[in-house]
């Protein structure tokens, strides 16, 4: 599979007027699963642009399992990451869903029962199979946010990038975007996920990253950057822990960053 690293990574939008990232170090091991959080503003974003070359470093460097990505088009990098963006009218184009989602795999040179599989795999992933006939606006934006995920699963690379998946989403689709992350983890894929969604990034990611003005201000586990000792930190980028977390910290059940974790924790009290 494939790793992710940046090396003081500096991005200047405007002429040198917004310098949205501060030279960024950040390394992602094969397999791993990590969420990017932060304010709007932050450089999330434009921080996973540079994954698949659609921005380029104003200076540092983007390595691709250990290639340089500066000399590598597009085309090239889309072999290794495939980007979900955050609004799903900035991807979609084709007449119909599953035109739609074929698009990355033929462009990738799959054909025949491999793209049928691929296509029809990531359907069922997303939950519309039983639209793959539609056109792709008479679905509504939740459904047109999985859509976009398709697209993206289908292409089968092996880093997956998706940037606030579960907007718009009910619980429903929550739980659906919760299990494809995990789908992708036992695939030995790479997960990278930008999200404002605090229980979904400590319930489905090993790692959080919380950006702040274009840097890293904090990097860990979830029960470490959910932990108290981080809740300043969070605050400052308007950010807070979730729910499980703030109640675990105050009734004294130490980091509980899940409901899971939180249960877990009572529970243990209670044998006590």
């Amino acid at each position: 599979m494939t790793s992710v690293a940046l090396e003081g990574l500096v991005h200047v939008y405007a002429a040198g007027e917004v310098r949205a990232l501060d030279g960024i170090d950040l390394s992602i091991a094969s397999g791993e699963r990590v969420a990017l959080v932060g304010q709007n503003g932050s450089g999330k974003s434009t921080l996973i642009r540079h994954l698949n070359g659609l921005l380029r470093p104003t200076s540092g460097r983007v390595l691709i399992d250990g290639t340089d990505a500066a000399p590598q088009t597009v085309a090239a990098l889309a072999r290794h990451v495939a980007v979900c963006f955050q609004d799903p009218d900035q991807q979609i184009f084709a007449g119909s869903v599953r035109r739609e989602v074929v698009f990355g795999p033929r462009n990738l040179g799959m054909s025949g029962a491999a793209q049928r599989e691929a296509v029809d795999g990531a359907l069922e992933a997303v939950g519309l199979s039983a639209e793959a006939d539609t056109n792709p606006y008479d679905l509504g934006y939740s459904r047109r946010k999985l859509l976009t995920i398709a697209s993206v699963l289908a292409m089968h690379t092996p880093v997956v990038v998706l940037d606030e998946p579960t907007t718009g989403q009910d619980a429903r689709g929550v739980a659906r975007v919760a299990a494809i992350v995990e789908m992708l983890a036992q695939q030995g894929r790479t997960v990278v996920a930008v999200s404002h969604d605090m229980r979904f990034v400590a319930e489905g990611f090993d790692r959080v990253v919380v950006m702040r003005a274009g840097r890293i201000v904090l990097d860990g586990p979830p029960a470490d950057v959910f932990g108290r000792g981080s809740w300043d930190t969070l605050a400052s980028t308007f950010l807070e822990a979730p729910f499980a977390a703030r109640v675990g910290e105050r009734v004294g059940l130490g980091s509980t960053p899940t409901d899971a974790a939180l249960v877990a924790a009572v529970a243990g009290r209670g044998d006590g």
